[in-house]
């Protein structure tokens, strides 16, 4: 069992950056898989980005590519999601996910056991 909570988000003008912090509880969290989704009203949750637990193998969509960096410290229990260069196509809340194993993070929400409460990223113009 993995408890997750999201903190971080906020209010940003676009081009600025803020990084989102997943904490996990629980001792194997590195085994899990994490991403990153996200959801704005009346849209599809999407998939933004994900690591695998063994080789630390990432994933990004390619809206965020080359923009966003995910990242995870299990010494920490913790992963993170580094946004640069916002833009207000962005804005949206923010959910951090895990599910154990897999030898690469999934696109699919439906593949993913645990889910944070969210958090709510603003990317003003």
């Amino acid at each position: 069992q993995v408890r997750l909570v999201e903190s971080g988000g906020g209010l940003v003008q676009a081009g600025g950056s803020l990084r989102l912090s997943c904490a996990a509880s629980g001792r194997t969290f590195s085994a899990y898989n994490v991403a990153w989704f996200r959801q704005t009203p009346g849209k599809e949750r999407e998939f933004v980005a994900g690591i695998s637990w063994s080789r630390g193998a990432t994933d990004y969509a390619d809206s965020v590519k080359g923009r966003f960096t995910i990242s995870r410290d299990n010494a920490k229990n913790t992963a993170y999601l580094q946004m640069n260069s916002l833009k207000p196509e962005d804005t949206a809340v923010y959910y951090c996910v895990a599910v154990i194993g897999g030898y690469k993070p999934a696109v699919s929400e439906y593949e993913y056991d645990y889910w944070g409460q969210g958090t709510q990223v603003t990317v003003t113009s």
